[in-house]
């Protein structure tokens, strides 16, 4: 279970989002630009430090302001997937996803190298240099990746935004298949109906740095 309850003064922007997931599968991070969505999750990573408040994963604190807790991103063990791929374009496709292999990991996930690469299509890609890839085997190399560190649970930050309607098509079976056969819970962030339609199971809508509402996506198609 993720719990957060954080509050965050950004610009304009008052953030105060309150919530509890408790299943695993995919979450949609739903709202219009500017809603707060991507600032929630790189709170949830790390990588911005709420003015105060709580973010937990199963029991493990992240961060706490009452209790002078703030774990770094690199000791948190998530995997982030952004809007760009952030490949180090100086390695090899292999390198990079062998960048990602950590030692202290998620223990119950028994996959390893050959069978995410194989997963992702990705196989005869690992002798090439990023510069050589098109934008959705990058996102397929940047999410073999995050896979390879094992991590507690995925970001992903509108991960296929910039990609062409068949590249973002097959990308997102990849994210059903992830969230199926590894049993990892996935938050996604998007505005795209569709997107969140296809993959999540459950979304959270985000409206001016507040949770509005939050539900099973069968059931809340009539509120997106």
């Amino acid at each position: 279970m993720i719990s957060v309850d954080i509050n965050k003064k950004l610009g304009n922007l008052d953030l105060s989002a309150k919530f509890d997931i408790y299943n695993n599968g995919v979450t949609a991070f739903y709202g219009p630009s500017g809603a707060g969505k991507t600032s929630i999750i790189n709170m949830i990573a790390g990588l911005i430090d709420p003015d105060n408040g709580l973010i937990s994963f199963n029991n493990i604190i992240f961060f706490s302001s009452d209790n002078k807790i703030n774990i770094p991103t690199s000791k948190r063990n998530i995997g982030y997937i952004f809007q760009d791929s952030r490949l180090f374009p100086h390695l090899s496709i292999k390198s990079n996803l062998l960048y990602g292999v950590k030692k202290d990991c998620n223990k119950n996930l028994s996959y390893g190298f050959d069978d995410i690469t194989s997963l992702l299509g990705i196989t005869h890609l690992l002798d090439r240099m990023p510069s050589k890839l098109s934008g959705g085997e990058k996102q397929r190399v940047a999410i073999g990746r995050a896979l390879l560190s094992k991590p507690n649970f995925l970001l992903m930050d509108e991960p296929f935004s910039s990609l062409d309607n068949n590249r973002k098509e097959e990308l997102l079976n990849y994210i059903t298949i992830i969230s199926n056969d590894f049993n990892l819970p996935i938050f996604y962030v998007t505005h795209s109906i569709e997107e969140i339609i296809k993959v999540s199971s459950n979304v959270l809508i985000i409206e001016n740095g507040k949770v509005v509402k939050y539900g099973n996506t069968s059931d809340m198609k009539n509120e997106i």
